[in-house]
């Protein structure tokens, strides 16, 4: 069985499921999944990455969504739903809330699970990117496996 620690921001879609289920094509795959809680510190990062984007009203929005504290509940039904998904799909799947450190959170995954890849399944963050320190970035110098970076799909 193949060992893959995803690491998301928001409920998996229905393309997502898909896409990183099939990324192996019939081999099983278990998958360990972790999510962060939006955080009140990224989001100028998030405005910006939204009119880059040109969506002008989510970058108005930022403003209004849940974060900090208040997004924890959200966070943990997105990944509750994100679980059933990939066991829907036929994959094991087990998963866990990163509130700090994320990238030591993910280094101990890899290690305590024996994954054989890191998937960053993201919307685009081009400010990050850019100056190269997006999570794939910063987690390929950290956890001794491949790391794949992938952008993640809207709602269905």
């Amino acid at each position: 069985m193949f060992t893959s620690v995803l690491m998301i921001e928001k409920a998996l879609s229905s393309v997502d499921v898909e896409f990183v289920t099939t990324l192996h094509g019939d081999e099983p795959v278990s998958f360990h999944v972790l999510l962060q809680p939006r955080g009140d510190q990224d989001r100028l990062l998030r405005a910006i990455d939204d009119i880059a984007l040109g969506e002008l009203d989510d970058a108005v929005r930022e403003g209004r969504m849940p974060e900090g504290e208040a997004a924890k509940e959200p966070a943990e039904k997105a990944l509750a739903v994100s679980l059933r998904a990939l066991r829907a799909a036929g994959s094991e799947a087990q998963g866990r809330l990163v509130e700090d450190h994320p990238l030591d959170a993910l280094k101990a995954l890899v290690g305590e699970a024996g994954a054989d890849e890191v998937i960053v399944l993201t919307a685009p963050h081009y400010v990050e990117e850019f100056f190269h320190r997006d999570w794939a970035s910063r987690a390929r110098h950290k956890v001794g496996v491949p790391v794949l970076k992938l952008f993640a799909h809207g709602e269905d």
